[in-house]
């Protein structure tokens, strides 16, 4: 029952990459729902608890089990180690350990050292696990792929930054608003340039990119109004959410 228990951790934990596996080909769920559920795992490591050596200890043994993995000796019992040690070879082992390795920024309250700090978390928490589940299922585009995922990873971020504010975190290098737009029209530009090579991803890669489907409403809202990313506004109306979630599944996520 490992696989049942990774979509279920799925549907509690990440409702938009939940969505997006259930839109994906019954096949491609079996990869995506391992995927998504470690990084449901991992994400939430660090806000379980107040104690910051708790919170490290809960991220090293995702580092741990991934080790075993990568090692292709016996594993750690657990739902998901169960299902990843099925789809992951030695590569995605090590992408998905600098995605653990950056979550420990989420632990303490220091800011990001520059922009190429925030970069640098941005690819490895969003693009990685992307870079993973894309070139688990088909052929894809590294660049593609990673460009998609930064984008995608910048506008959940723009997106949670009330929340991490709230929690006395500093998610932004430079919080000015002309700072803000420069950043969500950078995570456009990545999109735009993604889109201009997105036949290097294969259709059996592609249901990997459908979780970056809210990426281009809610950069295009910040380019256009950068105060936004202080409110709740960015979060879509139901209706329109639907649309755009049904127009990237039938028609492609660089829609």
């Amino acid at each position: 029952m490992s696989f049942e228990a990774c979509a279920a951790i799925v549907e509690r934990g990440d409702t938009d990459r939940f969505r997006a596996a259930m839109a994906a080909p019954v096949e491609a769920r079996k990869i995506l729902f391992p995927l998504y559920a470690f990084n449901v795992e991992v994400t939430r490591a660090p806000w379980v608890t107040q104690e910051h050596m708790i919170a490290e200890m809960r991220l090293q043994w995702w580092r741990d089990a991934l080790e075993e993995i990568r090692q292709g000796g016996p594993v750690r019992k657990h739902e998901v180690v169960d299902e990843l040690a099925k789809i992951l070879d030695k590569e995605a082992c090590e992408t998905l350990d600098a995605l653990i390795a950056a979550r420990r920024w989420d632990i303490y309250s220091d800011p990001f050292e520059d922009e190429a700090h925030l970069d640098d978390y941005i690819h490895a928490t969003s693009s990685n696990l992307m870079q993973v589940a894309a070139q688990a299922l088909g052929a894809a585009d590294v660049k593609t792929i990673r460009y998609v995922g930064y984008a995608s990873g910048l506008a959940n971020l723009f997106r949670a930054i009330p929340a991490l504010e709230q929690a006395g975190r500093k998610p932004l290098v430079d919080g000015r608003p002309i700072a803000i737009r420069t950043l969500a029209e950078r995570g456009a530009e990545c999109l735009k340039r993604a889109r201009s090579t997105k036949h290097a991803v294969s259709k059996a890669a592609s249901p990997a990119l459908i979780a970056a489907f809210r990426a281009k409403p809610t950069l295009e809202q910040i380019i256009k109004d950068p105060n936004l990313v202080a409110s709740v506004a960015l979060e879509p109306s139901p209706a329109k959410d639907s649309l755009r979630f049904a127009n990237v599944t039938m028609r492609g996520w660089w829609r």
